[in-house]
C-alpha cells in the first residue's frame, strides 16, 4: 500500500526521526491512539442505555442539590477510568 503524506504529516515524521524514533514507531503510536479511541467509542455505543441512565440520575441529583465539588468529581472519573482500563 502506498500512502501519500501531507506536508504536516511529513514534518511529524521528520521531528520524530530527529528525536530518534523511526517512522514505524511513529505509526505504531498513531495506530495505538486510534485503537484506543475506537475502544472508547465501542464502549459508549455498547453501553449507551446505561450511560443515558447515569446521565439522567446525575441530572436528578443536581436538581436535588447533591453535587460533588470539582476535586471529588475528578477523582470519581479517574477511578472509573482506572477500573475500565483494568478490565
Amino acid at each position: 500500500m502506498i500512502v501519500e503524506l501531507k506536508p504536516e504529516q511529513k514534518k511529524v515524521l521528520d521531528r520524530a526521526a530527529q528525536s530518534g524514533m523511526s517512522p514505524e514507531e511513529v505509526l505504531d503510536q498513531a495506530f495505538a491512539v486510534i485503537h484506543e479511541q475506537h475502544q472508547d467509542l465501542d464502549w459508549m455505543i455498547d453501553d449507551g442505555e446505561a450511560i443515558s441512565a447515569q446521565i439522567a440520575r446525575g441530572f436528578a441529583q443536581a436538581e436535588r442539590g447533591e453535587l460533588l465539588d470539582p476535586d471529588e468529581a475528578a477523582q470519581v472519573l479517574r477511578d472509573r477510568r482506572a477500573r475500565r482500563l483494568i478490565a
